[in-house]
């Protein structure tokens, strides 16, 4: 193994670089992953909630290819998952439950990140959590395991209760997740809303009972026509904008849930009635990123074959390409989970989509 490997680097929103770094040394109760493969986020896509240059991707699958002093249950071969953050459990925020807000999450990170050949896991992330990957569990389906899991995670909070009308608004790849596992929180109805029609169409094959496209018919009357005259008992948005979240909340029933699916930017106002606020005894709820307890669900999911996580996967791309990758995930229109091999395609998976 060569001492040197290839990383995608991220400078700008529209400036993508492959270089050439240093194999990450390990030390004492670490591992070093070969990357077999990584998924793109859209969250890498907000200019104010990153800071550049940066190393591409959290989301990979890899190999253990070196094992460092003391580690004893892991070997070389070994396929894994690795989450890119992780908690500790002697904290305040911790023993609350809180681990994604404790400042100390966003301090464990990948070395150097996700869309680069080989990376480099703490004893810290080796602790929390880190899972070896059953046969059954393929490369591509567990790039969808850190991703996913934060849906998990949000799921957890939004109160279903069986046969709850459930409606997510915004179908790109994480709103298909909410709609996909809704169903394991006892939704009954699960609405699909998004401008996109190729998307909406997507979210049949994740789960969705009916669609509606705003652009086209008013999402009110639309949402009350198909579920006997009530708006949703719990409503999912994932668009961070003040008009979609606007839309969100004038689709959640009385006494339902609105559960805030992904953050808008800094100093972003979002202004509502106190009067309705008080009456409409509607939950506001919220989840930042997933631990290791999500994860674990999760993966139990995924084994048991209840999700369709390969499924999510569209587009496939080598790491020399990964400007190209990342230009679609910026476009956001037909495309779902974007996948980086840095070690190249496999020849079971040539191709940059399916269908």
């Amino acid at each position: 193994m060569t001492n040197m490997m290839k990383v995608a680097v991220q400078y700008a929103i529209d400036d993508i670089r492959i270089e050439e770094r240093p194999v990450p040394e390990i030390g004492p109760g670490e591992l070093l992953l070969k990357t077999r493969a990584c998924g793109l986020c859209g969250g890498e896509t907000m200019a104010w909630y990153k800071t550049e240059p940066k190393v591409l991707g959290h989301e990979p699958s890899g190999e253990v290819v070196e094992v460092g002093a003391g580690v004893t249950d892991y070997k070389i071969g070994d396929r894994v998952f690795v989450n890119h953050h992780v908690g500790r459990v002697d904290s305040h925020l911790s023993r609350r439950g809180h681990f994604t807000r404790d400042p100390f999450y966003k301090t464990m990170r990948l070395d150097p990140g996700g869309v680069c050949e080989y990376f480099r896991v703490t004893a810290q992330h080796i602790a929390m959590d880190t899972h070896k990957l059953p046969d059954s569990i393929s490369d591509e389906a567990a790039v969808t395991i850190e991703p996913w899991s934060c849906v998990l995670s949000g799921l957890k909070r939004c109160m279903i209760q069986p046969g709850d009308t459930v409606a997510v608004v915004g179908a790109g790849f994480m709103g298909q997740g909410f709609l996909h596992l809704a169903p394991l929180f006892g939704a009954g109805k699960v609405v699909a809303l998004d401008f996109s029609d190729w998307r909406l169409e997507k979210a049949k094959f994740f789960g969705a009972t009916h669609t509606v496209n705003p652009r086209t018919e008013d999402a009110v009357e639309a949402m009350r026509a198909l579920n006997n005259g009530r708006l949703a008992d719990t409503v999912i948005v994932i668009a961070p904008f003040p008009a979609a979240w606007d839309q969100a909340l004038a689709l959640t029933e009385v006494g339902g849930c609105l559960h805030l699916g992904a953050p808008m930017p800094p100093d972003t106002d979002w202004v509502q009635s106190g009067h309705k606020a008080y009456f409409d005894q509607i939950t506001i709820t919220s989840r930042y990123s997933s631990d290791h307890t999500d994860t674990y669900s999760y993966i139990r999911l995924l084994q048991a074959g209840r999700i369709k996580a390969a499924d999510a996967v569209s587009h496939r791309f080598d790491i020399s390409d990964s400007a190209e990758a990342f230009r679609m995930l910026v476009e956001a229109e037909k495309s779902l989970k974007i996948v980086v091999y840095p070690h190249g395609i496999p020849n079971n998976n040539q191709g940059h989509a399916h269908a």
